[in-house]
């Protein structure tokens, strides 16, 4: 199976604690958080991933070259910023599967990526992360049958299910659609998903965003434990 990973940009809330690379080669226990990213979709049997680049990306070649462990890994270049959409299109291109699937590259969410199906009408699917006492992240509301009802802003919730970064979608996803060369995936995502009939599946496993410094912080202790 293959995935695409989103790996490009700099994250501009971690300068004060990450030098200036691509947010994925923020060390984590003297590795680049993108190795782990990695390790986990070897474990999962995943042979080729697309690395969808931009900032800084020789960095990235660098450090792994066309390829690590069992995975066969494609750099789809932005000569300039695509937006997240923009990119995954572009990335696209690369896949030669049916189905492929999206890996946010500054998260790491323990998906066991076999247990993500794709209804027959369904032209993606999100793995959802169940939290408790938030106010860092929008909702994803769904029917009882898992299909998504909307997307809610950020704000305080008791409980809710946010959306997790790990997608198992149709290689054709955007075949149907007139959209921008740059474009938002996230905003595609909230404008389309009826039409798309996007479903989802709940996993209460480890989720981490390094985009947060704190999170960046915590992440040097706990992500070892989840590998």
């Amino acid at each position: 199976m293959e995935a695409i990973v989103l790996a490009g940009g700099l994250g501009t809330r971690l300068r004060s604690v990450v030098s200036d690379v691509p947010k994925p080669m923020a060390p984590v226990n003297g590795k680049p958080f993108l190795e782990y990213i990695l390790r986990y979709l070897s474990n999962k049997g995943i042979t080729k991933v697309v690395l969808s680049v931009g900032y800084k990306w020789e960095v990235i070649q660098k450090y792994f070259s066309n390829k690590f462990l069992d995975i066969e890994l494609i750099y789809s270049v932005e000569d300039e910023p695509l937006g997240t959409g923009g990119a995954i299109k572009q990335a696209l291109s690369y896949i030669d599967g049916k189905n492929v699937y999206i890996i946010n590259g500054d998260t790491f969410f323990n998906v066991p990526l076999q247990d993500l199906y794709l209804k027959e009408s369904s032209k993606m699917v999100l793995s959802l992360k169940p939290l408790k006492e938030f106010d860092r992240y929008g909702c994803v509301e769904i029917d009882k049958e898992g299909y998504i009802i909307q997307f809610t802003e950020k704000g305080y919730r008791k409980t809710g299910n946010i959306n997790g970064g790990v997608y198992l979608v149709r290689s054709d996803i955007f075949g149907e659609y007139i959209i921008e060369e740059k474009f938002s995936f996230e905003e595609f995502m909230q404008q389309n998903f009826k039409s798309l009939k996007a479903s989802t599946q709940i996993f209460d496993n480890y989720f981490i965003d390094i985009g947060i410094p704190e999170d960046y912080e915590k992440v040097q202790d706990e992500l070892k434990r989840h590998l």
